[in-house]
């Protein structure tokens, strides 16, 4: 069960870590000045290419579900992030959204009933800390607008993981991805053609295999690893793992754009680690209140292990 669960630890990191080749990819392979249209391409197509492969489509209430969680996972926090990549240096904008596994747990005690243990509130201080150490800069300047929408991306990813937590689906995993690109991908879609106007008329062949990787890998094969550990796994040790990003695209600018490292980044990024190693190793305990006239047991309270059967980003994750 143990190996089971790391296993499945280990794939869950994976999307992450690859949104964290995002920034690299944006900016040496697709125009500059788009980062919505790169949400766009990278989320609709992928969404609708696994609608067809999988030729199931939302049943009763999960039309409306679909659109919400669309929207939180992937159309709202995108336009946030896009607010705040923009409006912020980098930084402060990855630090101010490392405030997501913290967000996360309040919500799942809250909406779930599972417990909010210390060591889970050290661990997400540790990850702010770890974040800022790594990208935060002493000159970044503040802005009010940056901040609140760092923050409302925050907020709306980790209610997309509590939610997505909340209500299973009953398709398979790759269909429901779908629904969730697909709906994601039409609301950003507005917000686009407003914010960027048209697309661009002629792209290269660099702009048409950045686009083919962040939507065949950055989000048709990401998002489902990352909804199947959402599924299998306690909502909030899945959001720690998003605090691979900011880590995995500093080691990227450092190894391949020649960017510098210093001790400090280099420490703070221990710091994250750490964090995911305390948040995933902690046995997950959610509140029960027995039935009337029943006796508790020792173990009452004890959370079991997630239903085997169950199926940004970083500031730089600007797209």
């Amino acid at each position: 069960m143990l190996r089971n669960r790391l296993a499945l630890v280990l794939l869950t990191a994976l999307a992450p870590a690859v949104w964290g080749t995002t920034y690299l990819a944006t900016t040496e392979l697709l125009p500059p000045g788009r980062p919505l249209l790169a949400a766009v391409i990278r989320c609709l197509p992928a969404g609708l290419l696994l609608v067809a492969l999988t030729r199931r489509l939302p049943q009763g209430s999960w039309w409306w579900r679909s659109l919400v969680l669309g929207a939180l996972n992937i159309g709202v926090f995108q336009a946030l992030l896009f607010i705040a990549a923009y409006r912020l240096p980098g930084g402060i904008a990855a630090t101010v959204g490392a405030v997501g596994p913290l967000v996360t747990a309040g919500l799942s005690a809250l909406v779930l009933g599972d417990r909010l243990t210390l060591r889970t509130v050290l661990s997400g201080i540790a990850g702010v800390a770890g974040v800022s150490l790594l990208v935060l800069r002493a000159n970044a300047q503040l802005d009010a607008v940056g901040v609140l929408a760092a923050l409302g991306g925050a907020v709306v990813m980790a209610a997309g993981i509590v939610l997505s937590k909340r209500w299973v689906s009953p398709a398979p995993m790759l269909a429901t991805t779908g629904w969730q690109l697909t709906a994601g991908g039409l609301l950003l879609v507005p917000v686009t053609l407003i914010a960027e106007g048209a697309p661009p008329s002629h792209y290269t062949l660099a702009n048409v295999l950045g686009y083919a990787y962040l939507c065949l890998i950055g989000a048709a094969v990401t998002y489902a690893l990352w909804f199947r550990g959402l599924r299998e796994l306690p909502p909030t040790s899945v959001s720690f793992l998003a605090l691979l990003s900011p880590v995995v695209a500093t080691l990227l600018g450092w190894l391949a754009l020649g960017q510098d490292l210093s001790p400090l980044q280099a420490f703070g990024a221990l710091v994250v680690l750490g964090s995911l190693v305390a948040a995933q190793t902690q046995r997950p305990r959610t509140a029960r209140v027995p039935a009337p006239g029943a006796t508790p047991t020792p173990e009452a309270g004890a959370a079991p292990e997630a239903d085997p059967a169950a199926t940004p980003r970083s500031v730089r994750e600007n797209v």
